[in-house]
């Protein structure tokens, strides 16, 4: 475990494609996707907080810190990894790592690779790979930068990979067979083909 990386689950989302409500409280074979997303991050990184916006009453059952967006009308994930900065900035902590609550699959080995990868880069910034394609949610960040996150958003900058890339970014990449590490459910189909997988892999010798 990394003793100076803070993690934070980013459950900000309105999950319009689902029929709205908190996709990770979702379940996948009697499990929500927040419970399997928090296991694979427990013995990587602590502390451990969520992103969410709204009463956080509904996710006091998991006693983790719910941080709000630090900016009204749901601006989307740059919202949530900047609250997750300030938090572990907050912490006394230079590193953050983000990931989204809908990804039920997320590696072992992730805030170590992403790790290796920004120190191998030399760059403040490290970023999931997959199958060809980056998952900008998924990564780590300096949290000496949040201040310029921060101004960025108040300019109006809300895609991720574009201002990553005005600091420097490093590319971790996983293998995607026989299952994708970065799968996330977005829709109920999506939802059940998760369960899919997890019992098929769970099978498999």
């Amino acid at each position: 475990m990394r003793a100076d990386t803070a993690a934070v689950v980013l459950a900000g989302g309105l999950a319009r494609r689902m029929g709205g409500g908190d996709k990770p409280l979702r379940e996948i074979a009697g499990r929500t996707m927040l419970d399997r997303v928090l296991e694979r991050l427990r013995p990587q990184a602590a502390p451990l907080a969520i992103n969410a916006n709204g009463d956080p009453a509904r996710f006091a059952a998991w006693g983790l810190p719910v941080l709000p967006d630090p900016m009204e009308g749901f601006p989307g994930p740059l919202a949530g990894i900047l609250a997750a900065m300030d938090w572990a900035a907050g912490q006394g902590l230079d590193w953050v790592v983000t990931m989204p609550g809908d990804t039920p699959f997320l590696p072992v080995d992730l805030v170590a690779r992403l790790h290796a990868a920004r120190e191998a880069a030399a760059t403040p910034l490290a970023c999931a790979a997959s199958a060809g394609h980056t998952h900008p949610p998924c990564g780590l960040w300096n949290t000496a930068l949040r201040e310029a996150l921060r101004s960025a958003m108040a300019g109006g900058e809300r895609k991720i990979d574009r201002w990553t890339a005005l600091h420097g970014v490093a590319h971790a990449e996983w293998q995607a067979a026989p299952l994708d590490p970065f799968f996330n459910a977005n829709t109920l189909e999506e939802l059940a083909e998760a369960e899919m997988l997890l019992h098929k892999t769970s099978a498999s010798p």
